[in-house]
Order: C-alpha cells, then structure tokens, then sequence
C-alpha cells in the first residue's frame, strides 16, 4: 500500500471526530463510483489547491479501478454551474467543487438535485444541505508556522502577504502568518497586497515587486494561480519566497524557503473513498495539524536548525492548546486586507 493511501485511510479515520454529519442514512457500496472535479478559474494547472486536488484524484483513479476520475476547467464564474451540470447529466457519482467562489453554485445544484453528492474546498456555507460535503481546512495553523520561519530568517525586519482575494477563507492565511511572525519577531513589519484573483500572476508580481522595494525581504503567497507571479518575482529580485497548498519548493529550489501546507489531494481522495465505501455524509470536514490536514512542507533545505527546531515548538504549542492561531481580524489587527 502506497504511502498516500495511509495518509488517506489515517486521515478518513481521524476524520470521524471532526466531522459533523448531517443526518443522512448510509448507502449501500457501490461496485464502482464515477468522480468528477470542477476547478474555480485558476485552472487544474495553477500549481496550488487545483492541481493538488486533482493529483490526489488521478492517483486514487489509478490504485483503485472501482474509481473513475474526471475534471472540467473553469475559465470564468459562468462555468461553474455549467460545469456542475455537465457532470450531473453524466451520472458522477460525486462532484468536487474545488474552492469557495463555487459556494452558489454548489447550493443551486445541490438543491436542485438533493440525491446527487457534492463535496466543496474551502466553503461551509453550504453545510446545511445533506448532499454537501464541506472540506474544511485550518490554514491558518499551517500559515503560523510558515510565519515563524520568516520571522526568524527575515535580515530586513520586513516581509511581505500576497493574498489572491479577500474572504472570511482566505483571511486565515494571513491572520496566521502574521501571528507567526509576530510570535518570534515583535518588530517584524507585513507588507500586504490583494490581489483579487486567483488566475492574475502580472498583477500579483507587480505588487510583490513593490514590496521588495520597500524592504521585503521573504513573501509568503496565498494566490492560487496568482502566486506563480510572486514567485517569479522573487527569483528575479533573489530574495526568499514561501508557497502554499502543496509544497512548491520544486518551483524554485534556491529561492521557496517552505511551504504552508493543507492536504487537499488527501481530502479530496478521502471522500471519493467515502462514497465507494458507502460513507459518505454531508456536513463539514475539518482538517488540521492534529489529524495532518494541514503541516509546514517536509522540504528544510534552506532552513537552519534553529529555524526548524523553533517551528517545531510551535506547532506542539498549537496541538496542546498553549497557542491559539487567530482566525478573526478582530485577533489579528495588523491584516489590513479588505
């Protein structure tokens, strides 16, 4: 059995306490299950949650024959609902709604097709609907630790936040990366842009590009797609980025210090499993440190001992409770994101 398919099977397990069902009977198991996954516009290739999400899917399909995966683009918000129907009129069995832009029109089809399952990254507005699973994850436990490292290995005292767009989801990487900086470094300054989309790597370099200008020494993205850009404008300007969903250090070896990690690839596996299995319920999946939903990348070649030690007592300080990441602007005064 592969690694992966530990991970998942742990993690489908420890996923029983953190999940709160709602009240749908079992299935019986079928003997094989159709998944289809609809991407938001950042596309399956955006070397974030997407790809993640889809790579777990691709490799759940070819260990397990009873399951059959599939994926639609998403080139604008008009093909969400498309998309969702496309798969609905082709019996999937499941469909994944990758990320929160997909909320309304997850709600409209679920709705309107209350026996057909969904599964939606980064949305519980929809937990409600019986047909609707919600993967949740605590991103901004991941951001903590990524934030201590900046906080540590900053020369200029000043970093910088690219933020793909603002919502009460994507807020959590910042309050947590800020948290993290601060914890380790109380006169770290966080230069924070917004991007406003998840498909706009120019747009994203530009404002990496200014932070850099102003000081910016190490910048943490959370852009989807957008995050190439910040990459690229790091490698130019030879300072220090950290990546996010997936660990992006193959991206840019010398330059990405680590990764803020949330294991979409497992959720997504973990939940197609659940319906060929018969297990599925609706309702909100939380994943975290505790269960391995979310961790700092295993790539530390650029880390120092110091550095890995010290994101190491954070992340015990969080798991024990002593830590309590913020997940409220009202927590985290100094995002300034809007």
């Amino acid at each position: 059995m592969s690694m992966k398919k530990i991970l998942a099977a742990v993690l489908a397990a420890s996923m029983v306490l953190g999940v709160m069902p709602m009240a749908v009977s079992a299935d019986e198991a079928p003997e094989s299950i159709k998944v289809g996954m609809v991407t938001d516009v950042g596309g399956v290739n955006d070397q974030s949650f997407n790809q993640s999400a889809w790579e777990g899917l691709q490799a759940l399909g070819e260990e397990n024959d009873a399951i059959e995966v599939n994926y639609l683009e998403s080139a604008t918000d008009a093909d969400y609902a498309s998309n969702i129907q496309t798969f609905i009129d082709e019996d999937y069995d499941l469909i994944i709604c990758v990320g929160y832009m997909l909320a309304d029109a997850t709600r409209e089809a679920a709705e309107a097709n209350p026996d057909q399952k969904f599964a939606i990254i980064d949305d519980d507005s929809n937990a409600d609907l019986e047909n609707v699973a919600c993967l949740m994850f605590s991103q901004e436990q991941a951001s903590y630790l990524v934030g201590v490292v900046a906080g540590m290995m900053t020369e200029t005292n000043t970093i910088g936040y690219v933020q793909g767009m603002v919502s009460d989801t994507m807020n959590l990487f910042g309050y947590g990366y800020i948290a993290g900086a601060q914890s380790v470094n109380p006169d770290v300054k966080v230069l924070q842009f917004n991007v406003n989309n998840f498909a706009d790597a120019a747009t994203a370099s530009a404002g990496a590009t200014e932070m850099i200008t102003n000081g910016a020494d190490i910048i943490y993205q959370a852009a989807g797609g957008s995050g190439a850009g910040v990459i690229s404008a790091c490698v130019d300007n030879g300072i220090y980025a950290i990546g996010v969903d997936t660990d992006q250090a193959y991206l840019a070896p010398e330059t990405i210090l680590t990764s803020a990690m949330k294991r979409v690839d497992i959720a997504s596996q973990s939940i197609s499993e659940s319906v060929l299995e018969g297990e599925y319920v609706g309702g909100v999946h939380r994943y975290s440190l505790e269960n391995g939903g979310v961790d700092i990348s295993p790539t530390q070649d650029l880390l120092t001992d110091e550095v890995i030690a010290a994101v190491e007592e954070a992340k015990e300080a969080i798991l024990s409770g002593e830590v309590v990441v913020p997940t409220t602007a009202e927590e985290c005064p100094d995002f300034i994101l809007e």
